[in-house]
Order: structure tokens, then C-alpha cells, then sequence
């Protein structure tokens, strides 16, 4: 049902429909970083897309736990994730390397 299907819509700055994704799980919280998108799902997923395709960067990662918020650091250097039992996971971004 309609009801039950949730979707990611992106518009320009003078609000020009521009394209949307149809997402399998719902979203808790987003956070627009340069030119990428991450999002945290009720469903446990963390997902990265590009802000102007809405296409996913990398596979989702699964988190086991609901996500209820979401930061991303001033470098762009990790990514620090709040879980529905108080846990705060810190994602590194980059090659392993450079993490």
C-alpha cells in the first residue's frame, strides 16, 4: 500500500522537482554533508548517497539497533552514530588507510 512505501525527493534551491528514490526502510534522521547524504533507519541501516543523484555511494551498513541520530565531524573524517540503547558508534570515512 501507498502507506507503507517511503521515498527520498530532491528539489533545486528555486524548487524544481529534480528526481526521488523509493527507500526500502525509514529514515530517522539525515545530515547533508558537501556533496552526500547519510541517512540512519529505524531498520538499523546506515546509508551514504549522493546528494545529486540520490543513488547510494556504498552498501548500507547495518547497525543491528534503530538509529535515532546521526553527526558527521567538521573534516568530514567520521561519522558518529547515537543507537536506540545509548550506544555511540563511530564510523570512519575514508580508506583504511587514511582512517
Amino acid at each position: 500500500s501507498i502507506q507503507d512505501k517511503n521515498a527520498l525527493h530532491l528539489y533545486s534551491v528555486n524548487g524544481k522537482y529534480l528526481c526521488s528514490e523509493t527507500l526500502k526502510e525509514e529514515v530517522s534522521d539525515m545530515c547533508v554533508t558537501g556533496e552526500h547524504i547519510v541517512m540512519g533507519s529505524l531498520q538499523g541501516f546506515l546509508s551514504i548517497r549522493d546528494l545529486y543523484s540520490l543513488n547510494l555511494v556504498i552498501s548500507p551498513l547495518a547497525m543491528r539497533l534503530p538509529i535515532h541520530c546521526i553527526s558527521v565531524t567538521k573534516e568530514y573524517s567520521h561519522i558518529l552514530v547515537g543507537l536506540e540503547d545509548g550506544k555511540l558508534i563511530i564510523v570512519g570515512v575514508g580508506k583504511p588507510a587514511e582512517v
